[in-house]
């Protein structure tokens, strides 16, 4: 089955439609499938639901989405350093699901390896436990957590082979692995594209079964929070 593709548009052709569900990769902006989401963008899909750790800042990564209202809900951690964000949410035009980091991380990979749902002492009494099922164990109160399985997964790799399989980059890593295993398709898009059998099995971070469609592109290097010393 062919699973390299020329362009982000290409490898999402057929995939798209207004009101899907879609899981992202990426941590601020480390690892951001930017070629995909430009892609998303490109097509005017909308009515979208993310599950992303976050949204990217104003003009990069969900961000640019936000932007021309083609996002309905966010499933997040951490929604800092994105004004339009902000904007769209306190003013009620964006549903918002905050979930905690690790919480969201796990719903993914649950969705991915075929568990329902979960129980976690993580957000008992808070906002976040509110209707959701709570059952003892020795003494601790847990409340259950759904898998989370998407309709499409987009993420971003350092390195594939044309099977799919990927290799991450140091923390760009972070929660790609995850949102890729919980989609019914995954999208990957990487930097380099090597021949098969040039990567050592041991050193692959997801198999690719779980990957669908690749393409190869060029990507920023963004740094987040650049902070440097004073000149004396």
């Amino acid at each position: 089955m062919k699973k390299v593709y020329g362009t982000a548009s290409e490898a999402l052709d057929g995939l798209l439609h207004d009101g899907m569900f879609i899981a992202a990769g990426g941590f601020g902006l480390c690892g951001i499938p930017e070629l995909l989401l430009q892609a998303i963008k490109d097509a005017g899909t909308k009515n979208l639901t993310f599950a992303s750790n976050n949204a990217g800042v104003d003009d990069f990564g969900i961000g640019i989405l936000l932007q021309t209202k083609q996002v309905k809900k966010m499933i997040s951690s951490y929604v800092g350093e994105n004004k339009e964000f902000m904007r769209q949410y306190l003013s009620g035009e964006l549903e918002l699901e905050f979930n905690p980091q690790g919480t969201l991380a796990e719903r993914m990979r649950a969705g991915g390896s075929g568990i329902p749902g979960f129980y976690t002492k993580t957000g008992v009494g808070t906002q976040i436990a509110e209707g959701k099922e709570h059952k003892d164990f020795d003494g601790e109160t847990y409340i259950m957590e759904r898998g989370i399985i998407a309709d499409l997964s987009i993420v971003k790799a350092w390195k594939a082979d044309d099977t799919g399989n990927l290799i991450f980059r140091k923390t760009a890593r972070n929660f790609n692995p995850p949102a890729a295993m919980c989609g019914k398709v995954c999208v990957a898009e990487v930097e380099e594209i090597v021949p098969r059998g040039s990567l050592d099995p041991d050193q692959i971070h997801l198999p690719g079964i779980y990957v669908h469609r690749i393409v190869q592109g060029e990507h920023e290097k963004r740094i987040e929070q650049r902070t440097v010393r004073e000149k004396a």
